[in-house]
């Protein structure tokens, strides 16, 4: 078995085949270093996957592409029960933090690729790095011949783990795939000039965030719910990244231009938000309006500055207020306006969309129905999760099937 890529998908494959038995397994990496988006994810601490109590109806949810065909692989092949208790077997103590992400407990995410490393040399998997594949060839006898390093290697069969490299993309399509083209998932958005300019470091604990337009065109509600982060350059947290995700391809449409609005207040309803607001200002006339109001969970710079959008007058008190202002204000909770003009990379978990239709894959193995003995993994697969571990655990079930499945 020849494994063309040595990320996560391609190291778990390449294992798995060798403790199946029998199969001889190479592990073909072009880079000088393997596992390399392994070590830089999370923040250097490597975010495994995620919590595995959540029912895997839910957990599938996360995927904004793969969501229903990775259900029965989840459930009857490997599933995140199975990849908590394959990374405890190895020495990986982990833990659970509250919002679900599940890290190595020593915080490093070198714990993750030594375990990783050592569990294909036990396993006898011939790791070889710099050696970029240059060609796969399908002979007829059911076979490959793979050219890499100056050297053809004959395989039984062949797992392509090379995640959104242009050569996997080439790779796939010279064997009959015809591969979706890379697009990003998971960014931040720019946003040059709004009301959250000079507030980088603030964050909302709750907010919801929308795509009101995409380009010039007004686009369907898709708000998407978490803690929100203001940047530098525009807004980020797990908020924006999962609207980027879900979104992605209208998106890059779009040319990454548009305007969103964001619901700072997502637990209440508009009618809601405008009563708390008319009543405050009824029952604290003379309180300064631009800091203090009725929601403890709204930042005080942040406040302000919706009091600004608002128009209230300088130095006001509620009672000089007037209630249309106080309408545009409530409004502006609910819905504040941001126009984005561009993206970001997030840089604890790069991630794109696009890949390898899974209709053209046996989602049980994730064997080729167009080339037998071919299998495809991670994220060369047309998969991608929001953030939070979800697209590791894509790359450690198609590993482990297409690992056996090859093996076989």
């Amino acid at each position: 078995v020849v494994v063309v890529g040595g990320g996560a998908s391609g190291y778990f494959a390449a294992i798995s085949a060798a403790r199946s038995g029998g199969a001889g397994v190479v592990l073909l990496e072009g880079t000088r270093k393997p596992l390399k988006k392994v070590l830089a994810s999370g923040g250097g601490r490597c975010n495994v996957m995620h919590d595995p109590a959540l029912p895997v109806p839910d957990f599938v949810e996360r995927y904004p592409r793969g969501s229903r065909e990775l259900r029965g692989p989840y459930t009857k092949v490997f599933g995140p029960e199975d990849a908590k208790a394959w990374f405890e077997a190895e020495g990986v103590a982990l833990k659970t933090e509250a919002d679900g992400r599940v890290f190595p407990v020593t915080d490093d995410a070198r714990t993750v690729a030594d375990a990783l490393t050592r569990a294909a040399d036990a396993a006898g998997v011939d790791v070889r790095a710099g050696d970029a594949v240059t060609a796969i060839d399908a002979l007829g006898d059911g076979g490959f011949a793979v050219s890499a390093g100056g050297e053809t290697l004959a395989c039984d069969a062949v797992v392509l783990a090379t995640g959104s490299s242009p050569s996997g993309y080439e790779l796939a399509a010279s064997l009959g795939h015809e591969p979706k083209r890379p697009y990003p998932s998971l960014f931040s958005f720019r946003v040059p000039r709004s009301p959250l300019d000079g507030l980088a470091g603030l964050s909302l604990a709750d907010a919801a965030l929308d795509l009101a337009a995409a380009g010039k065109k007004k686009h369907r509600k898709s708000p998407q719910r978490g803690p929100l982060l203001v940047t530098h350059r525009g807004v980020s947290g797990p908020a924006a990244l999962k609207l980027s995700a879900f979104l992605a391809r209208e998106l890059k449409d779009a040319g990454y231009r548009g305007e969103l609005r964001l619901d700072a207040l997502p637990s209440s309803s508009p009618g809601a938000v405008r009563d708390a607001v008319l009543s405050y200002r009824r029952t604290n006339p003379k309180k300064a309006a631009r800091t203090r109001g009725p929601f403890s969970e709204i930042p005080r710079r942040l406040w302000a500055r919706y009091c600004d959008h608002a128009a209230f007058p300088d130095d006001a008190n509620w009672a000089d207020v007037s209630e249309k202002k106080a309408e545009a204000l409530a409004a502006a909770l609910k819905a504040l306006p941001l126009a984005f003009d561009g993206k970001d990379t997030n840089k604890d978990e790069f991630v794109t969309a696009g890949g390898v239709c899974l209709k053209e894959v046996d989602m049980r193995t994730f064997e080729s129905k167009k080339v037998p003995g071919l299998h495809v993994t991670g994220e060369l697969l047309d998969v991608d999760g929001v953030t939070g571990g979800f697209n590791f655990m894509n790359c450690w079930c198609s590993g482990y099937a297409a690992g056996a499945s090859a093996a076989a």
